[in-house]
């Protein structure tokens, strides 16, 4: 084990656990564990070579730890790793994992059966994918990644607006292109040959730990490989824990890690999401003297107008109420954000009354 332990010196934080995963997951504290990306076997059942049409082989996933006698194994194998991440979880943790088709469907009806709650799926669509040298099918040009949360009733992390900024200002969708790991990434072994047969891009866990976890987070990868989740996780100013069995991909794993160097604490902050901004009041502006009771406000496409009352509420010629509930009257709608409706004239220009509200929260923060 390398690394160090948490305040309590139960929690074996930035550090490399040898040995079986479900047996480790075992030996952590309950409720310890923010997020859980797992990669697991893919049970691929391949039989025989794969060779190329100039008949050199294939170097595919043939490996000890990708075999199982048979589905009822490998679904024994799944309950049991499931369980041990689900109880290591906090309440409000969250679990990613990939597979193929080979295996994503009997993981993802295990993780049902155990109470995760899927929040997604998400398709990783790989820009140069290994083509289908006999023919006898589609090339296989993607993997299937589930998102789930603890327990439906978990408040898990999500950072919408760092999702959206990253997809320059447009909604992060549920498809995903990145290349397979190749060239400078790809890791090599002292014959030159891969370190690992599925190391994953570190792009992919990048966005996946971007998206769901806060700086100084604890992330757990049992099926640790050759440590991209810790390479990723160590750059971004998360704490991670890797378990894994395999001697030579841990050596491997702490020689790329430790040549990582993380980013400073102000460079790994997302941007923050607005639901979680504290909530300030109309009535706060107008207390602070920024729109003084009297002040007319004119809607965003300058229809309507309303002014402003003492109390930090409205009154139109139509209605009288919240900001909300005067901007749905006039509009005739349902329901209105009067944050971002109404507006009021600044050296000419009609401002929204929301730059009002950006401004007290500024002051909260300072």
């Amino acid at each position: 084990m390398i690394g160090y332990s948490d305040a309590k010196g139960a929690l074996p934080a930035d550090s490399v656990i040898e040995g079986d995963c479900v047996a480790a997951m075992n030996a952590l504290p309950a409720a310890s564990v923010d997020l859980v990306f797992a990669d697991p076997p893919y049970n691929l059942q391949l039989k025989g070579e794969l060779h190329r049409p100039d008949n050199s082989r294939v170097d595919a996933v043939d490996d000890e730890w990708d075999r199982f006698d048979g589905f009822a194994a490998y679904d024994r194998f799944t309950r049991d790793w499931l369980a041990a991440a689900r109880r290591v979880l906090k309440p409000d943790g969250a679990l990613w994992v990939i597979g193929s088709y080979h295996n994503i469907f009997r993981v993802g009806a295990a993780l049902q059966d155990q109470g995760f709650w899927v929040l997604n799926d998400v398709v990783w669509r790989k820009s140069n994918p290994m083509p289908n040298f006999r023919g006898k099918r589609l090339t296989n040009a993607h993997e299937t990644l589930i998102w789930a949360a603890r327990s439906e009733a978990a408040k898990y992390c999500f950072n919408y607006d760092a999702m959206k900024a990253m997809n320059d200002g447009v909604q992060m969708r549920s498809d995903w292109e990145f290349p397979i790991c190749s060239g400078a990434e790809r890791l090599k072994d002292a014959a030159g040959q891969k370190a690992h047969p599925t190391q994953k891009p570190e792009a992919l866990l990048h966005r996946i730990l971007l998206a769901s976890t806060q700086p100084g987070d604890v992330v757990l990868d049992p099926f640790f490989g050759t440590g991209t989740t810790g390479a990723a996780a160590k750059r971004l100013g998360r704490r991670w824990i890797g378990i894994e069995r395999d001697k030579g991909y841990i050596e491997a794993a702490r020689a790329r890690i430790a040549a990582v160097e993380p980013a400073s604490a102000d460079a790994v902050l997302v941007t923050a999401s607005k639901r979680k901004e504290p909530r300030v009041p109309f009535g706060a502006v107008v207390e602070r003297r920024m729109l003084a009771p009297g002040a007319v406000l004119e809607s965003y496409n300058g229809r309507h107008t309303a002014k402003v009352r003492a109390d930090g509420s409205l009154v139109s010629a139509a209605a009288s109420g919240s900001i909300h509930q005067v901007g749905a009257a006039v509009e005739g709608a349902p329901s209105c954000n009067g944050w971002t409706y109404w507006h009021f004239r600044k050296d000419g220009a009609r401002v929204p009354i929301d730059v009002l509200r950006q401004q007290i929260r500024a002051e909260m923060s300072a």
